[in-house]
């Protein structure tokens, strides 16, 4: 049965690229209306994730060669470029933010729709980019789409699925972009039985690689701080590394089947010299730094394989839905914030002090 809907919401309106100041609490944004294919969401929880902060400054701009913390608020104020969201297109400002959404179906635009109503629901992050040309390609909610920072959200109802947990609504708001990147990861390097290599493994989807690596029987190997390694090895982690040591020397050369790498940064060459030959590398981040140096012999002369990771094949969601139901991986919410505190929760996020994830409670509306 529907519900009746307020006409307005509450959301967080970024109004350009920039720092804190960019985001805007509001009170009075106009509820959204499902279209034909769409579904309205009642947003019940939204995860923080890098790319919400990344997107506000403008990092994903080419002119940008800093890792992620140094070039944070102060270079973010002077952002020029008109290339900084994922796709390298420019945004249409203002845009709702939010990648993760957990929450309950209230409306729907269609009639063959609305026996959904009701449903306690997952949205899908990368979401499938329709073109006749059939290119791997995606939207990304809360950047090309608007996303969960919000009361409510409409979401084409091929994106949004039905899940059956005992989890709370906020330890579900903290899958949806962390763990599909993290699963997207491994899927496309076939990780299995082996010897794997994951860093920055106590952010959100280093610590989800972890639980989603160990399921597959890997043995892994984790780079994290002094501060996080009790955490990491209470979720299955064989061996930690901390951030400073040299990699070579404290693994071992050719003795990685397979690297999972959020960092990037000055450390890339020793990444390459732990893998076996005929090692698979594979990444979706670089927080230490885009930019980095590859000696092409290297590359061939260990067979090696990369993989850039975006795009995620419909089956990576459905997994991870069939992982939470069946108990298979557990959430690792840190810590929650009501929607209006959501620059206190973003400044906690880039300090980088905390394990798992931060998510973002919309007010009940």
């Amino acid at each position: 049965m529907k519900k009746i809907l307020p006409r307005h919401m509450h959301a967080v309106i970024l109004k350009g690229h920039g720092g804190l100041d960019k985001l805007e609490y509001k009170k009075n944004i106009i509820v959204p209306i499902p279209k034909k294919d769409e579904l309205l969401i009642r947003v019940k929880g939204a995860g923080i994730n890098n790319t919400d902060i990344n997107t506000r400054i403008g990092w994903y701009s080419k002119s940008v060669v800093e890792d992620t913390n140094l070039y944070s608020e102060s270079n973010s104020k002077n952002f020029i470029s008109d290339d900084g969201s994922w796709t390298g297109e420019t945004l249409n400002f203002p845009i709702i933010q939010g990648a993760d959404v957990c929450g309950e179906v209230v409306d729907a635009g269609s009639n063959e729709n609305l026996s959904r109503v009701g449903e306690r629901v997952l949205v899908r992050t990368m979401q499938e980019k329709i073109n006749k040309n059939k290119n791997i390609s995606c939207l990304t909610l809360g950047s090309e789409l608007n996303g969960g920072f919000a009361q409510y959200v409409t979401i084409r109802s091929s994106e949004v699925f039905s899940i059956k947990s005992n989890w709370s609504d906020i330890e579900l708001a903290s899958i949806p972009c962390a763990y599909s990147t993290a699963e997207g990861l491994l899927h496309r390097s076939q990780v299995r039985e082996e010897i794997v290599f994951i860093t920055g493994a106590s952010g959100g989807v280093g610590s989800a690689a972890v639980q989603l690596a160990k399921r597959r029987g890997a043995n892994v190997i984790a780079q994290c701080s002094k501060e996080k390694v009790q955490k990491l090895k209470k979720i299955g982690v064989d061996k930690t590394v901390s951030g400073g040591n040299n990699l070579v020397e404290e693994i071992g050369k050719n003795s990685v089947d397979v690297v999972i790498d959020l960092v990037a940064g000055p450390k890339w060459k020793q990444i390459l010299e732990i893998l076996k030959p005929g090692g698979r590398y594979a990444t979706s981040g670089a927080i230490a730094g885009p930019i980095v140096e590859l000696d092409l012999r290297t590359l061939y002369l260990k067979d090696l394989t990369f993989f850039g990771c975006t795009f995620q094949p419909k089956e990576v969601f459905l997994n991870l839905i069939r992982y939470i139901e069946n108990n298979e991986i557990r959430p690792l919410v840190s810590k929650s914030y009501p929607l209006n505190e959501i620059r206190k929760a973003q400044k906690d996020f880039i300090s980088k002090n905390f394990f798992g994830k931060l998510v973002l409670i919309p007010p009940l509306g």
